[in-house]
C-alpha cells in the first residue's frame, strides 16, 4: 500500500494565512479600542474630583422683577465649574422671593430671605434683600 500525500494549492494556503492575519489584526484593533476607551474614562475630570464648595453670585431683584443668580462649584482639584442649571435652588421665604430651577429669582415683596443652591450634596446660601422699585 502506497502513501499518497496531497499538497494544498498555493491559493488555498495563502487564503488561510490571510484569514489568520486578519483575525489577529482584528483582535489587536479591538484591544486597542478598549484600552483607549478605558484610559479616556479613567482620566475624566469629574471622575476623580469632588465638589469642595459652591458660591452663589448675582444681585437681588426688586419687587416685580427678576434677577439671574449663578452657582459656581469649586472642585477638589481647584478647578471651577458653572453648575447653575444643575443645582437645586430653594428660597427660604417664597412670600419675599421665588427662585426657579435655573437660578432666576423673582421679587415678590419687600424683605430679606435666603436663597440656597445645592449641587452634589454641597450647599451654599446667599441672603438677598428685595426692595421696592
Amino acid at each position: 500500500m502506497a502513501l499518497v500525500l496531497q499538497r494544498q494549492p498555493a491559493d488555498q494556503r495563502m487564503f488561510e494565512k490571510e484569514s489568520i492575519m486578519k483575525g489577529r489584526l482584528a483582535s489587536i484593533g479591538i484591544a486597542f479600542v478598549v484600552a483607549v476607551f478605558a484610559a479616556a474614562c479613567s482620566s475624566s475630570p469629574t471622575s476623580s474630583t469632588t465638589v469642595a464648595s459652591i458660591a452663589i453670585t448675582g444681585s437681588a431683584p426688586t419687587v416685580g422683577s427678576t434677577s439671574q443668580l449663578t452657582a459656581t462649584a469649586t472642585m477638589s482639584n481647584g478647578t471651577t465649574q458653572d453648575v447653575t442649571s444643575s443645582a437645586t435652588w430653594v428660597s427660604g421665604d417664597a412670600t419675599i422671593a421665588t427662585v426657579s430651577g435655573a437660578g432666576v429669582v423673582t421679587g415678590v415683596s419687600a424683605g430679606s430671605t435666603t436663597v440656597t443652591a445645592t449641587y452634589q450634596s454641597v450647599t451654599a446660601a446667599d441672603s438677598i434683600a428685595v426692595t421696592l422699585p
